[in-house]
């Protein structure tokens, strides 16, 4: 077993301390945790706003990448801590899911996942997972009926008003609206049926 000395623990990379760790090295684990733990934990609290329901998600976050690790399953090189935020994400929301709320418009059907990301984006310090959700949604978006996967891009990425919408479709201002709750509707099915966001 290699041993890490008090040199090496700023200095080793990620990657190199999950390969201690795979080995058998556990003080190498223990380093893993303690350097990502704030920013993990941090951004754990900003969803659930429950200390102790996240410091359950953070103990079952690192259960699963121990498991996964173990497991040989690791394929993530170099992008470990957004990694692990995917991870504590799914966790987040398979327990909403199981109490049938969300966060953010509790009990809304309309659950705009890009509002959310938004209000991520303002606090939480390290953004790399953001940038993945993003990609990931991207990607959903591609699954919807051609008229709401069309509004819901121009609205998101285009900036655009519903009129202008509208008006670009050639549709009343309450079909837009129709057409975007439907895809917001529909994207929340698809991130919790084909699970693309939270994992690779």
């Amino acid at each position: 077993m290699e041993a890490i000395t008090m040199n090496d623990r700023t200095a080793t990379s990620d990657q190199e301390l999950i390969r201690l760790f795979i080995s058998g090295n556990h003080n190498a684990l223990e380093q893993l945790i303690h350097r990502h733990q704030r920013k993990l934990f941090s951004y754990i609290m900003l969803i659930v706003k429950d200390k102790h329901l996240a410091e359950d998600v953070f103990q079952d976050t690192f259960i699963k990448i121990i498991n996964t690790l173990r497991a040989g399953a690791y394929n993530e090189e170099g992008k470990f801590l957004p990694w692990a935020m995917r991870i504590a994400h799914n966790l987040i929301i398979d327990f909403f899911r199981k109490s049938k709320r969300m966060p953010f418009k509790e009990n809304s059907e309309e659950y705009d996942l890009f509002e959310t990301l938004k209000i991520y984006e303002d606090t939480v310090e390290d953004k790399l997972i953001i940038g993945q959700i993003h990609e990931d949604v991207k990607r959903l978006i591609e699954y919807l009926p051609k008229e709401q996967k069309e509004v819901l891009k121009m609205r998101h990425y285009k900036d655009m008003s519903f009129k202008e919408i509208a008006q670009e479709t050639n549709v009343s201002i309450n079909t837009a609206l129709g057409r975007m709750r439907y895809a917001l509707i529909n994207l929340r099915k698809l991130i919790q049926e084909k699970n693309i966001i939270l994992t690779r």
